[in-house]
């Protein structure tokens, strides 16, 4: 058995929890909050069976696209000490970043 940590964008986490359900996937939903764009996304854990692993890897796949965004970045005003003025830079979201664990032993009670 594998357990699948998958953290993804808020945006992409109601459609991928319904994706992961309708393929018969049971999932545990946490909210968690990022640390570069401080944006909020949420945690999914999946554990599955060896044999339907691939399979929920490619519904991950499927749904969590990554996409550009306009953020605003903090930059130092010239001559100015400890003053920031944000400028917008473009960044990539969205995704997913998936860990896998090897599981021991699962006990439903």
């Amino acid at each position: 058995m594998k357990l699948i940590i998958a953290i993804v964008q808020d945006e992409d986490a109601s459609r991928l929890v319904s994706n992961l359900m309708n393929e018969g996937f049971g999932v545990t939903k946490l909210a968690t909050t990022g640390g570069f764009l401080r944006a909020g996304n949420t945690t999914l854990l999946v554990g599955v069976d060896e044999e339907k692993f691939d399979s929920a890897m490619k519904v991950i796949e499927k749904v969590c696209k990554s996409r550009k965004q306009i953020a605003t970045a903090p930059a130092p005003t010239a001559g100015s000490t400890g003053v920031y003025v944000p400028y917008p830079i473009e960044v990539m979201v969205g995704g997913a970043t998936v860990f896998v664990l090897n599981v021991e032993q699962f006990v439903k009670m």
